[in-house]
C-alpha cells in the first residue's frame, strides 16, 4: 500500500486582508485532499498585526485576533495545531496559502519590502523543510517570505505574479523572479524543490483560475515528497 503523505499547511490567519486568504487556503485543503494527501493546519499561538473590517477594508483601532484561533475558522473546531507544537520531521512537505497576513503576521514584508523580517518560529519552521531538502509549495505573496527566510542562505527561483515591485524586491534578496502571466502558471526552482503560484496576486484572476494554480503547485510538491 503506498504511503500517506502528510503535509503541513501553513495559515496566517483568517481573511485576505489581515490573515490568510481564504479561498486559497480551502483550495490548497481542497487540491491536497482531491490528491489523497493527510493535512495539518498550523499557525502561530499570537496576536495578528491589525484586524480589518472586510465590508469596508478598513482597520479596526483598538481591536486584537489572534492567529490560532482565526486559522481555526478555516481548519474547523481544535483542528489547528500550535505551530510552536509542530515539528518538520513529522511531515513530507508545507504549503503555504497567501493572503496579506502573510506579509504582516508572518513576516513584516508588507511593511518594509526587502528589508523585512521574519517571526522567528515561523522561519526557523521553514528553513527546517529546506535543510531537510523537503518540498515546499508557496501561494500568492509566500513567496516573499520565503524569500526573506531563505536571503543570505539559497537563491531561489520564485514567481509572485507580474508585479514590478515585488519582482524588485525579490532581485534585491538575491532571488530570481519570473514573471507569470496568470494565476494559472506555475513556477518550479528543482534545486530547492520549491513550487510557486501567484493566485490572486493577480486581484482579478477568476476563482477557477486560482485553483488551476493551486491544484497545479500541489500536485508538483506531493510528487517531490
Amino acid at each position: 500500500m503506498a504511503k500517506t503523505l502528510k503535509v503541513a499547511v501553513l495559515l496566517a490567519g483568517c481573511g485576505h486582508l489581515d490573515g490568510a486568504e481564504v479561498r486559497e487556503a480551502v483550495l490548497t485543503l481542497l487540491a491536497l485532499d482531491q490528491h489523497g494527501a493527510a493535512f495539518q493546519c498550523l499557525a502561530p499561538n499570537a496576536d495578528q498585526h491589525h484586524v480589518i473590517n472586510h465590508a469596508v477594508g478598513q482597520p479596526v483601532p483598538g481591536s486584537t485576533r489572534n492567529l490560532l484561533e482565526e486559522a481555526s475558522r478555516i481548519a474547523r473546531v481544535g483542528q489547528c495545531l500550535d505551530l510552536a507544537l509542530a515539528r518538520v520531521e513529522d511531515y513530507d512537505a508545507l504549503l503555504m496559502p497567501g493572503g496579506y497576513g502573510v506579509a504582516k503576521n508572518l513576516c513584516s514584508f508588507a511593511l518594509k519590502g526587502a528589508e523585512g523580517e521574519v517571526r522567528p518560529d515561523v522561519a526557523a519552521f521553514l528553513r527546517g523543510f529546506f535543510d531537510a531538502k523537503k518540498p515546499v509549495g508557496a501561494i500568492c505573496i509566500a513567496p516573499a517570505l520565503v524569500a526573506l527566510t531563505l536571503s543570505g542562505r539559497n537563491s531561489a527561483r520564485l514567481t509572485l505574479g507580474g508585479d514590478p515591485g515585488c519582482a524588485d524586491a525579490m532581485r534585491r534578496l538575491g532571488h530570481l523572479h519570473q514573471d507569470t502571466p496568470s494565476a494559472r502558471k506555475i513556477v518550479i526552482d528543482e534545486t530547492l524543490q520549491l513550487v510557486t503560484t501567484p493566485a490572486y496576486m493577480f486581484d482579478d484572476a477568476r476563482l477557477s483560475d486560482v485553483f488551476v494554480g493551486i491544484e497545479r503547485c500541489v500536485a508538483e510538491v506531493l510528487k517531490r515528497a
